[in-house]
């Protein structure tokens, strides 16, 4: 097996410079390439964490990195295991495209907690977000295009309300200006309905009330009981209809 390469000559045992942010920290915003070291090495599963650790992602205080003083292989997980404190693990490997690390805190042989997410891909190292961060980034996309989209509808509707209003509007002052009265029209229409009326015959006379028909007394009457005697019986009100007899009925 190739010897794995250490840091550069020039911070051969020492760490490289604090990097803006701690490792451990949120570093989603940034990410690292070394073009100079993908051309003097391979990226492979051996080598891969030794690119890894020139990065500003990289804790100089994990277990890897007494492993490497050591000259033990860094992802070694027989010595790894046997360790606590902070670690990292390669999880996933695409060659040469693709490698996961996770950071995680060992407790023991069996326990470990996973802290954050590493990938390498196609010889960039990225942070990989947390899925609290996703999940809050594509909940906020989506309430803000559902909002747009509800903001785009209600724009249209009241467009189309507007345009509704000024059509209804259009409509009524038409039909106003169609029912615009002309008063030489009716004063000519009055002039045909008289002469009509005076060429006509005049009406006939009503017909006489049926027979034991009792008109209904006035208020006049009502009011006066001098004309009737307070003793004297009246007769009831009779029906023209009911009163007439079988005989005297209308046949249909």
């Amino acid at each position: 097996m190739a010897t794995p390469p250490m840091a550069p000559p020039s911070m051969e045992g020492t760490p490289p410079p604090m990097a803006v942010q701690p490792p451990g920290t949120d570093m989603t915003g940034i990410c690292f390439k070394d073009q100079l070291w993908l051309n003097s090495y391979p990226l492979d599963r051996n080598l891969v964490f030794d690119y890894f650790a020139i990065s500003p992602f990289y804790d100089w205080t994990c277990n890897n990195e007494q492993l490497r003083q050591r000259s033990i292989h860094p992802l070694d997980p027989s010595h790894l295991s046997k360790m606590t404190g902070t670690e990292y693990s390669l999880n996933e490997v695409m060659e040469p495209h693709l490698f996961v690390f996770r950071k995680q805190k060992r407790d023991g042989p069996e326990k470990v907690t996973p802290m954050l997410t590493y990938y390498v891909l196609d010889g960039t190292i990225y942070q990989a977000p947390q899925l609290c961060n996703v999940f809050a980034a594509r909940i906020g996309r989506a309430l803000y295009y559902i909002s747009k989209a509800f903001t785009t509808a209600a724009s249209k509707l009241e467009k189309i309300g507007y345009v509704d209003s000024e059509i209804e509007t259009a409509a009524f002052e038409s039909k106003v200006t169609k029912e615009t009265i002309d008063f030489k029209e009716v004063k000519r229409v009055d002039h045909i309905l008289q002469s009509l009326q005076r060429k006509l015959p005049p009406a006939p006379p009503p017909p006489p009330f049926p027979e034991g028909y009792v008109p209904a007394p006035t208020a006049e009457a009502e009011n006066g009981p001098e004309t009737q005697q307070a003793g004297e019986p009246q007769q009831p009100q009779m029906d023209p209809i009911i009163d007439q007899g079988p005989a005297k009925r209308m046949k249909f």
